[in-house]
């Protein structure tokens, strides 16, 4: 079983920055994809952003600009570095990655970012 575990999230004022971390348990030289979704109460999971194998990064509309998807291979981390937090940024993000070997999604459990002044 492949394991995600995600640090970093807390509160933060408007306009301020955090950076999420997503460790996993399998190398991740072997993705297809991984990516970083969010869950604002009351509303549906979104994509934010994600990064494929061969490097390319997606962002969505709401986070151009502000976010920005990275990975560390030699640690088997994928990072959110979040800059210019808005409140309507606040959710529970996840971790998910898709790896080339056995082409299944996997979830980490979540950490809450709150910004709020």
């Amino acid at each position: 079983q492949v394991q995600l575990v995600e640090s970093g999230g807390g509160l933060v004022q408007p306009g301020g920055s955090l950076r999420l971390s997503c460790q996993t348990s399998r190398s991740i030289t072997t993705i297809y994809t991984m990516g970083w979704y969010r869950q604002a109460p009351g509303k549906q999971r979104e994509l934010v952003a994600i990064i494929t194998g061969g490097g390319g990064t997606n962002y969505a509309d709401s986070v151009k600009g502000r976010f920005t998807i990275s990975r560390d291979n030699a640690k088997n981390t994928l990072f959110l570095q979040m800059n210019s937090l808005k409140p309507e940024d606040t959710a529970v993000y996840y971790c998910n990655a898709k790896f080339m070997v056995d082409f299944q999604n996997y979830w980490g459990q979540g950490t809450q970012v709150t910004v709020s002044s």
